[in-house]
């Protein structure tokens, strides 16, 4: 298949569009986390093992992270979650300087310091660590950062019993409106709508399970 210029500009590094679109097509675990598939056609993004029926290859194209996915405008799946997907990045390692930077943001630094403070303490300049994250990540360091807040309050939406208030505190929100307005513009829907959705799903298991019991 022969790939645009598009293509080549949104690839993670040491993965060629080929490489992604087989393993995307194929659902390879061994792929999983190390880039994310954006749908033009959807507006959506994936994981490589999303388990919905794989969009056609002309109307895809590669992120080396979510963060970069979201940056061209496409919102997370709701089917293969992007905030669970495991493994290390592919371009991880291609910048030392980058890989300590997202330790650091990982970590919840620019949930408390400015991308001036995390320049100084990585020992570069603003502007060139600006350089270096758009070219291994394909993100700018704010970005970053504010995609692992929402992945993470997501995680906490589904995994705990947090009120939301707690779970956007957690996550490295100043307050439960930057919570709210976050996920209006990445999911196009209310953190309240997540939390409805997940007990709606525990009521129909607990009635679908009380009428798998046989009686006697």
């Amino acid at each position: 298949m022969t790939t645009g210029s598009a293509h080549r500009q949104t690839l993670p590094p040491h993965l060629d569009w080929e490489t992604c679109d087989r393993a995307r097509l194929a659902r390879a675990r061994a792929f999983d986390g190390l880039f994310f598939s954006g749908v033009r056609s959807t507006g959506i993004y994936c994981r490589p093992v999303c388990p919905v029926r794989p969009a056609r290859s002309e109307n895809v194209t590669f992120y080396a992270t979510a963060a970069a996915a979201e940056r061209a405008g496409f919102r997370p799946c709701l089917r293969c979650r992007p905030e669970t997907a495991p493994g290390s990045p592919a371009w991880m390692g291609t910048a030392t300087t980058v890989a300590r930077g997202m330790r650091l943001i990982n970590d919840g630094f620019l949930d408390r310091a400015t991308m001036t403070e995390l320049a100084e303490t990585l020992g570069v300049g603003p502007r060139h660590l600006l350089r270096l994250f758009m070219r291994h990540a394909g993100a700018s360091p704010s970005e970053i950062a504010a995609t692992r807040r929402v992945q993470e309050a997501k995680r906490l939406i589904d995994q705990t019993e947090m009120t939301l208030a707690e779970i956007a505190f957690a996550a490295g929100f100043g307050s439960v409106r930057r919570f709210n307005d976050a996920f209006a513009a990445t999911y196009k829907r209310t953190p309240s709508s997540f939390r409805r959705r997940r007990q709606d799903n525990a009521i129909r298991r607990r009635s679908a399970s009380r009428r798998a019991v046989p009686t006697v």
